[in-house]
């Protein structure tokens, strides 16, 4: 069988979710997801054996479709089920050409925002988005949220029982109710390219089609009347500004390499150059979001000729401003490694004497790392020897433990 592109199956289960969700509706997810699950599974049981299709996605479409019509009608109440939706899920499957390319895009866009329902929590919305549309599996989820994987399952199990009851899907996105829905598709896309910028996964520490799917949707987003906003602008500026760097964060053998050993001639000049165009773009209205100023940490290191020439004190402040706009321990734990690197890493310590982290955030690996590098770098060995081991502990991959290792390796001055 043809090789095909990395994490296939992956992106494709969501556009199947997304697409057939429109047609049959969101109180019968369920057997959507079941329908989407038994085409990947035909796929990969028949592919090697009759060679891969023309068109794969449209493949997996039609097979997903006719899963999906055969079990709505042997349910219970099936000519119900048929009276309402017959006309839909008897037709027959569109063309495998670029229209289904289209119509899939602008489905992943009207499913992300039915996921994030006002009437759903927030902490349910992303859950739902990550599990269903990305692809994320419960350990990934728990790890980006810091919370458990019983806890990702009961919300899970409450959205999806919420969009059972009175779940659809309408045609049209401009109305205020998506316009309410606009602030948890701009959490779901981030936490989806933060995933691929430095991932959770226990064998690869980046993977860049999260953060081109991202990006993609946040296009797409941003070019719709409903998401033409400053703060999805902002959104835009950071995804192409994170993804200019992306390449070079990894070596030849695809281990994790810290920002002093990243050869920044590879950086994209042209994706610098169309995120710092969106930066400028987020700026035409008086909002103030997270992404506006995240967007703007980033652009100082893209412009930065190195390390030690990075306007360290304006990260600083970045971060103190972040943390009034999205508050967080882990701004102030940011804030803390830029002052570091501008005043010292005592002063960075002090900066987190009385800080006590939520235990789902003290328990991750990043913070303890940040404490391990400053406790070494102040020459307090004990608690950064501490600090090291359970941030070895704690990586998620190889790639990330054995950056830890270089960066936590002894206590001199280095880059992050």
């Amino acid at each position: 069988m043809t090789e095909l592109p990395a994490n296939f199956f992956r992106h494709e289960y969501g556009k199947l979710v997304a697409s057939l969700t429109r047609r049959a509706g969101a109180h019968h997810l369920a057997w959507v997801e079941d329908a989407a699950q038994s085409a990947l599974v035909a796929a990969l049981e028949s592919w090697p054996h009759i060679g891969l299709p023309q068109n794969p996605s449209a493949w997996l479409h039609r097979v997903a479709l006719n899963k999906l019509r055969d079990g709505l009608r042997g349910r219970n109440g099936r000519q119900r089920i048929l009276d309402q939706h017959g006309q839909v899920l008897l037709a027959e499957p569109d063309p495998p050409d670029a229209a289904l390319v289209g119509e899939m895009r602008d489905d992943l866009l009207r499913m992300l925002f039915l996921c994030c329902d006002e009437r759903v929590p927030g902490d349910s919305q992303l859950v739902l988005a990550l599990k269903t549309l990305c692809g994320f599996d419960v350990r990934e989820i728990a790890e980006r949220l810091f919370t458990t994987e019983a806890n990702v399952y009961k919300r899970l199990g409450r959205a999806r029982a919420r969009l059972q009851h009175d779940g659809h899907l309408p045609d049209a996105l401009e109305t205020e109710q998506y316009a309410s829905r606009l602030e948890g598709v701009h959490a779901v896309l981030y936490l989806l390219f933060t995933e691929g910028y430095l991932s959770s996964h226990a064998e690869f520490a980046i993977r860049s089609e999260l953060c081109d799917e991202a990006l993609r949707l946040a296009l797409v987003l941003a070019e719709h009347p409903v998401g033409d906003t400053p703060a999805t602008a902002a959104l835009v500026a950071l995804f192409h500004l994170h993804r200019a760097r992306l390449s070079s964060r990894v070596d030849a053998a695809g281990g994790l390499l810290l920002l002093a050993e990243q050869d920044r001639k590879e950086w994209d000049a042209r994706l610098m150059e169309r995120g710092l165009q969106w930066l400028s773009r987020s700026a035409s209205g008086d909002a103030l979001s997270r992404y506006h100023v995240e967007a703007g940490i980033a652009a100082q290191h893209c412009m930065a000729r190195s390390v030690s020439e990075t306007n360290w004190r304006s990260i600083a402040e970045s971060y103190a401003l972040l943390e009034r706009v999205s508050p967080s321990p882990l701004h102030r734990l940011n804030r803390a490694l830029a002052v570091a690197e501008d005043v010292g890493p005592q002063a960075g310590l002090v900066l987190l004497d009385g800080i006590t982290p939520p235990s789902s955030i003290a328990g991750r690996y990043a913070w303890s790392a940040a404490l391990a590098d400053l406790c070494l770098r102040s020459g307090r060995l004990t608690d950064g020897a501490r600090y090291r081991a359970a941030a070895l502990e704690g990586a998620p991959n190889d790639a990330v433990r054995a950056a830890l290792e270089r960066r936590l390796s002894a206590p001199f001055d280095r880059g992050p």
